[in-house]
């Protein structure tokens, strides 16, 4: 018998679960659109209910909830079920006389029309809110109050419309006590009492607001909802147990193990537009805090850890996409962590609005087809190269100069000892330089005669190709010039004025080749200058060293006599005029230029007609055989 009884009672559990969680049989939907809805308490239970049959009516819903995060859920979940995107959420804290104004304000503000109320929320449990009143009370009755009184002006504008209290059967337990109005009653069961106080004030409301909107437009109605299965409310456990009714309480588990995802974007152009595919390794995991598990809960219930995996993938790979078109090359692949760094901030508050949370997320590997980052890789590579050439240049150049630093020095103290045993040797030399000193003399003679002349004559030289030089650049100018000329006398009969700004233009040149050549000519010259110094240097470097053997030197070309020396120069004098006038006789014709108010040419046609004659005079050299002064002479002849 008592087996019997057991089945029958399971059975008759089975069908009572049947029947509260079975929908309700489907009825004719009438036809809100154009109508704005305000349901309290509308992220689960029966304002969840109730929202959701509105929007799929059409209606324009908001939501006014607590908690934020249920109430975008819930949201979410309407707008998905019922293709209807007028469904948003509003914060609205009951509890809150404050927090009542606040969504009041803002609801006017936003929203024109109001035709549908539902003051749906409600509570049971006790307690005392920031206003001073039993929890119950206060939300189940006078926040609602205070609601339908701020936002009554505009359902009166937008009638017809109506306000529904959702009150309960419980209204019948009641009893309000005018001197005691909104604290809990005393005695064991307040908690109860209090709630069934509140109902009944709900209905009290609901009485008087509809006589007092008679004839308005604005009807009030205040409905027993009947037995439901609860409020929809979930109990989430984790790290530990919990008591569950067996055939009647539904159970069902997701996992809190940390995930791994390697995100992967192929072929995105960064802002540079190169295209670049980036992989990554993302450890995610579904966060354990209450209000953000519930959230996680309504996502992913039922769904097994692939497809959590694949939603948080496809959030980590759009967020991806979306900065790498944003970011250049060089700063994705130089700067890797701030790339995640930039990701894992722009992903969170999506995939935390799913109630997972990233522990982390690093770039794993970043390439490209068309070898750009290669290419980058190879210029750094290039770059580091090159300082260290330059640092190892730049080492081995200190230490050569170290190294002629401590050459010098050497030198320095063997010139010092090189001088002391020149001096201890000076005097036995003086007594061997009796006998010697006629051939020491003639020597000295012979090797200062022979410097002395090879200076002079690469002296000579030099000054004659810088005058050869000058000659040229003078004929040229001339010949330029007397182009100008030509051309002036040429084209001034008929188009005068662009005549004169050719020449013009042709004068500027040969002027700007002419400081050119000034210019090369002043260069070549320091040039000149400053090896001069530099063999003037080495040569005193080296006089120092041999200033005995100089002296000796001097001593005897003074005691030579002037008249010996002139003589020297007197015989020498033909070769050196030969030397010099070799170069001339290479150059087959020296063009002098000159303006209208210079007589340059006139001076080099009568110097090359003196000079002949004079050279021959005193050296015996005739110059009138070299071909180009016979072409200069008998030109001007």
């Amino acid at each position: 018998m008592g087996w019997w009884l057991l089945g029958a009672g399971l059975l008759l559990c089975l069908l009572l679960r049947s029947a509260l969680r079975s929908p309700a049989p489907p009825l004719a939907l009438p036809t809100l659109h154009g109508r704005t809805a305000i349901v309290t308490g509308g992220s689960s239970g029966i304002g969840e209910a109730v929202a959701r049959e509105l929007a799929r009516c059409g209606a324009r819903v908001v939501l006014a909830t607590r908690n934020a995060l249920r109430g975008e859920a819930a949201a979410r979940r309407i707008r998905r079920d019922t293709g209807n995107p007028q469904v948003l959420f509003m914060p609205l804290d009951l509890s809150s006389l404050h927090s009542v104004h606040t969504f009041a304000t803002a609801f006017l503000q936003q929203e024109p029309h109001l035709h549908l109320l539902i003051n749906n929320a409600g509570v049971s449990a006790g307690g005392t809110t920031e206003d001073g009143f039993s929890l119950p009370f206060q939300v189940n009755y006078l926040g609602h109050f205070l609601l339908t009184q701020l936002l009554l002006q505009r359902l009166q504008s937008s009638a017809p419309s109506r306000v529904v209290i959702v009150a309960s059967s419980a209204h019948c337990a009641g009893r309000l006590r005018m001197a005691e109005l909104g604290r809990p009653p005393p005695g064991p069961f307040s908690a109860f009492q209090d709630y069934c106080d509140s109902k009944l004030a709900n209905v009290l409301h609901a009485r008087q607001l509809a006589a007092h909107l008679q004839g308005t437009g604005v009807t009030a109605y205040a409905v027993h909802p009947g037995g439901c299965c609860g409020s929809d409310v979930k109990q989430y456990v984790y790290g530990g147990w919990a008591w569950a009714w067996w055939c009647i309480t539904d159970t069902q588990r997701i996992s809190l193990e940390i995930m791994t995802l390697q995100p992967r974007c192929e072929d995105v152009e960064t802002a540079e537009g190169v295209a670049l595919t980036v992989t990554g390794v993302a450890q995610v995991k579904i966060m354990t805090e209450k209000e953000l598990l519930a959230v996680a809960c309504e996502q992913f219930l039922g769904k097994n850890v692939q497809d959590v995996k694949n939603v948080v993938l496809q959030t980590l790979e759009g967020h991806l996409r979306s900065i790498l078109g944003t970011l250049t090359v060089e700063q994705i692949y130089q700067d890797r962590d701030q790339f995640a760094k930039l990701v894992r901030e722009v992903a969170a508050p999506d995939v935390g609005r799913m109630g997972i949370e990233i522990l982390s997320f690093t770039i794993k590997d970043v390439y490209d087809k068309v070898d750009y980052l290669s290419s980058l890789g190879k210029t750094q590579t290039a770059a580091v190269r090159r300082d260290a050439d330059i640092g190892v240049a730049e080492a081995e150049r200190d230490a050569g100069i170290r190294e002629a630093e401590c050459k010098k020095e050497m030198l320095d103290v063997k010139f010092m000892a090189d001088t002391k045993i020149a001096d201890s040797k000076r005097a036995f030399e003086l007594q061997k330089a009796a006998f010697t000193e006629e051939v020491n003399i003639k020597t000295a003679e012979a090797q200062l005669a022979y410097e002395l002349q090879s200076a002079r004559e690469q002296q000579k030289i030099r000054q004659e190709e810088i005058e050869i030089e000058v000659v040229q650049r003078k004929k040229q100018i001339d010949v330029e010039e007397k182009e100008i000329i030509r051309k002036e006398k040429e084209l001034i009969a008929t188009v005068k004025r662009p005549a004169e700004a050719e020449a013009y233009r042709i004068q500027q040149i040969a002027e700007g080749e002419k400081v050119r050549q000034v210019l090369l000519a002043q260069a070549e010259a320091e040039k000149i200058r400053k090896i001069g110094e530099a063999e003037a240097f080495v040569i005193e470097a080296i006089g120092m060293a041999e200033a005995e053997r100089m002296k000796l030197k001097a001593e005897a070309l003074q005691s030579y006599g002037e008249a010996a020396q002139l003589a020297l120069v007197l015989d020498a004098l033909p070769e050196i005029a030969a030397k010099v006038a070799a170069p001339l006789s290479r150059v087959d014709e020296i063009v002098v230029l000159s303006g209208e108010s210079s007589n340059v040419t006139s001076e080099v046609n009568r110097l090359l007609a003196e000079i002949p004659a004079s050279v021959r005079a005193i050296t015996g050299v005739d110059l009138t055989k070299i071909p180009l002064i016979q072409k200069a002479t008998g030109a001007q002849a």
